[in-house]
């Protein structure tokens, strides 16, 4: 019984001594696994702070060369590159300099935290800093913006910042093709700081699309034209150039096609802006242009609901504020276009939009010059300066006429080169020249600027530039002659003569003043000439020829002349005989 008793308590004690050891085991089993699991976390942990540091790295590396690669428009017209100042402007290199600084410090402090943001400290949100004030020194281009919006009155880029435009429109597609050129866009986008293109696609004119000209050509060479500007990061605008038939409406079936086509093939595109008529005219009034627009707004949105649209309004595109007092509703990114022509319109065009920006209309000034509205005589830098302060100040886009080697003071290039690309300085006209040093704020070398040309008495720029071809023709550019009719004393101003197909032609701008006690509401007058006259163009008013006599009549806008006040922004070119002068 005893060696019974003693052997299960051996077999006992086996056992116990067993399951302890297998407990043993089991726990340091478990010990390892934990240990294994905290060194895997701790490796994780490792691998992903490594992984999210080399992101931060490849971010910030990535921030520094977009910087680098990127071209400043300083709104002042300045280059910070350069250490030159534009006409009028003012030094910006100091504002560009932080602007870098700020972008750097950003950067660096996306490393030390990649998800914080503060909202006070400026140096961590440079752009929205200084939008507050003025747009972005960056140059806006699709690749930084992407698709543009209207926010209120201001074009705005895909986040919601403030951008400006600035660039060339070509001459007519039919009689300048060759100059929409690829070279010659790169040379734009890269040395000019041009960040758009204007398509001027002339609708009845000779070769035009309504009429004699060759469809499938003008539109390849659109094609062409946008190609060209998205394959050098540019915004491209494609205009329907409504001019000569006056009322947009003429045509309305046919840019009603134009339009399908052309918003169907650029529908995937975040770089193409459509201007739908370019100029109403010849007593159009905005309540026809506000009709057509709201037929070919629709087609257009039908394949592309965001893009921008222009509108050009009456007069040459000049009321904006007949737009303003009756914009189109129901569609958004809809902008106004405004013309203006340096040395005719001045303070009174320029106060009619800004007031029209202050009403809350959208502007786009999608053709401007420095000389005068025909695109002939002197230039006026002094005006033109302080239409591109005012553009700037508000953030209004710009677009400058003309990309040609016409027999121009308004071409950009001279009528000699023949060039389509690689323009050096000897290459421009003076109104290139001007345009070149307003967008880079660099001076262009070897180039006498200033020197006669900034005068609107056509003696200068205007010579140089192709105006004044056949020179004197007996009467003094420069020189003024009064008349009166209809109880209105009226002043010409001769801006300009010059002899083309063996005419003399002659461009005068005109002021009226109304010297009675009573205001008057309308007005039509007289102008008597010392020879027969042939009319070619006008502004402010609707012109009519009758031998030697060029009678005028009010538009319904400025019809209005209070007792002692005085009409400007009126102006006619008329051909004659050599020597013309005003009779009574």
């Amino acid at each position: 019984m005893k060696k019974k008793t003693k052997v299960l308590l051996l077999i006992l004690s086996a056992i116990l001594c067993i399951s302890g050891v297998i407990m043993l085991v089991i726990g340091f089993q478990k010990a390892g696994a934990a240990d294994n699991a905290m060194a895997n976390l701790k490796n994780n942990t490792a691998s992903s702070e490594a992984e999210k540091s080399k992101e931060n790295s490849k971010e910030s590396e990535a921030q520094e060369n977009k910087d680098k690669d990127s071209v400043s428009v300083p709104s002042d017209g300045k280059d910070s590159d350069s250490g030159e100042d534009s006409d009028g402007g003012e030094d910006s290199d100091n504002v560009a300099e932080s602007d870098s600084n700020k972008e750097s410090e950003a950067s660096k402090d996306s490393d030390k935290d990649d998800d914080k943001v503060s909202d006070k400290d400026a140096d961590e949100t440079p752009e929205k800093e200084e939008i507050k004030d003025t747009l972005s020194s960056d140059l806006a281009v699709p690749s930084r913006c992407g698709a543009l919006s209207v926010n209120g009155t201001q074009l705005v880029d895909q986040n919601g910042n403030p951008v400006q435009l600035r660039g060339i429109s070509t001459h007519g597609l039919s009689w300048f093709p060759n100059f929409v050129d690829q070279n010659a866009f790169r040379q734009f986008r890269e040395e000019w700081n041009v960040n758009v293109m204007r398509l001027a696609m002339y609708t009845h004119e000779n070769g035009g699309y309504c009429t004699d000209g060759n469809k499938e050509n003008l539109k390849n060479i659109i094609y062409r034209g946008v190609q060209y500007a998205t394959d050098n990061d540019m915004y491209v605008i494609i205009d329907w150039h409504v001019l000569q038939e006056q009322n947009p409406n003429v045509y309305k079936e046919e840019a009603k096609k134009f339009f399908s086509e052309m918003s169907e093939k650029y529908k995937d595109y975040n770089n193409v802006i459509y201007e739908i008529c370019n100029e109403p005219n010849g007593g159009v009034g905005w309540s026809e242009v506000k009709s057509y627009a709201e037929e070919i707004i629709p087609i257009i949105r039908a394949n592309d609901e965001k893009a921008i649209i222009l509108v050009g309004t009456p007069n040459w595109s000049q009321r904006v504020d007949e737009a303003a007092n009756d914009p189109i509703t129901g569609y958004d990114n809809i902008m106004y276009t405004l013309h203006f022509y340096a040395a005719t319109h001045k303070d009174d065009l320029r106060n009619t939009m800004v007031n029209a920006i202050n009403a809350g209309l959208p502007v786009f000034v999608s053709e401007y010059g420095i000389c005068d509205a025909s695109g002939n005589g002197g230039l006026d830098k002094d005006s033109a300066q302080k239409w591109v302060d005012t553009m700037n100040s508000y953030g209004v886009s710009y677009i400058c006429w003309a990309l040609a080697n016409k027999n121009e003071s308004a071409a950009l290039i001279k009528s000699s080169c023949s060039k389509t690309s690689g323009f050096d300085d000897n290459d421009l006209s003076e109104s290139g020249k001007w345009l070149y040093q307003t967008l880079t704020g660099n001076a262009v070398i070897g180039n006498s600027i200033g020197s006669g040309a900034g005068s609107s008495s056509g003696s200068g720029a205007g010579g140089g530039a192709g105006s004044s071809s056949g020179g004197s023709t007996g009467s003094s550019t420069g020189s003024t002659e009064s008349f009166n009719s209809s109880g209105l004393e009226g002043t010409l101003t001769l801006q300009s003569q010059w002899e083309a197909d063996g005419k003399v032609n002659y461009q005068y701008n005109m002021t009226l003043t109304n010297n009675s006690s009573s205001s008057v509401s309308s007005w039509a007058i007289d102008i008597h000439f010392s020879g027969d006259i042939g009319f070619s163009s006008g502004w402010g008013g609707t012109y009519t020829v009758n031998g030697n006599t060029l009678h005028v009549i009010s538009e319904g806008y400025n019809g209005s002349i209070p007792a002692g006040g005085t009409l400007g922004d009126l102006g006619f070119i008329i051909t004659g005989p050599s020597g013309l002068k005003v009779v009574p």
